[in-house]
């Protein structure tokens, strides 16, 4: 399928759930509200990854990025 249109969000885990338990999960019910708004604005994923990078120091925070088409 192609797409004429595309855009790429980024969802991260909280900066203080991080810091304060070494570690945090992604938010699954800001993912689920983000990508349904979009749906009913005629977005499709296209393709969705999940990075770890650093945070601040000593930490590692995942973030979820994902490509949208339409």
């Amino acid at each position: 399928m192609s797409f004429k249109e595309y855009k790429v969000i980024t969802i991260s885990e909280g900066g203080c759930s991080t810091i304060l338990l070494g570690s945090a999960a992604l938010p699954i019910q800001k993912i689920q509200d983000t990508l349904n708004n979009l749906a009913n604005e005629g977005w499709q994923v296209v393709f969705q990854v999940v990075e770890s990078k650093r945070f601040l120091l000593f930490w590692s925070r995942e973030a979820m990025i994902i490509t949208l088409g339409k």
